[in-house]
């Protein structure tokens, strides 16, 4: 049977690779949209740099979903995209309110980042950090 450290690494790897799925389906999506589409509405918040932006984003949320679900580098992986997470709150969703498309969705995002930051992959990580 398995004691409680055992179980609490489990659940991190549950919560990390839920994560990571759902980081990689949203850059996957702005892949598909294409930078240009990305770009305008990154523009029309006022973000600086809107394709560069675009471009760093769709990245992060791809390449870092993708390293979220496989354990590599966590902690750095999961720092880059609570703060990715974080300007997306600020720039966009604050001033919706609560519910979807609210604060809701990107707050449960942003602290499960940082729970990640804080205690690491769990189990079955490639690379730990």
């Amino acid at each position: 049977m398995s004691n409680g450290g055992d179980l609490r690494a489990w659940g991190t790897t549950l919560l990390r690779v839920v994560i990571g799925v759902v980081f990689f389906m949203h850059g996957g999506q702005k892949l598909f949209m294409g930078f240009h589409n990305v770009a305008g509405f990154f523009g029309s918040l006022g973000i600086p740099f809107p394709t560069t932006s675009a471009i760093v984003v769709t990245a992060a949320e791809l390449l870092g979903g993708g390293a979220l679900v496989l354990g590599v580098c966590t902690r750095y992986v999961a720092a880059i995209l609570a703060i990715d997470i974080g300007v997306a709150l600020v720039t966009y969703h604050l001033k919706n309110g609560f519910f979807a498309p609210g604060v809701e969705f990107p707050m449960v995002l942003l602290a499960a980042n940082l729970s990640l930051v804080l205690s690491g992959g769990g189990a079955l990580a490639l690379f730990r950090s």
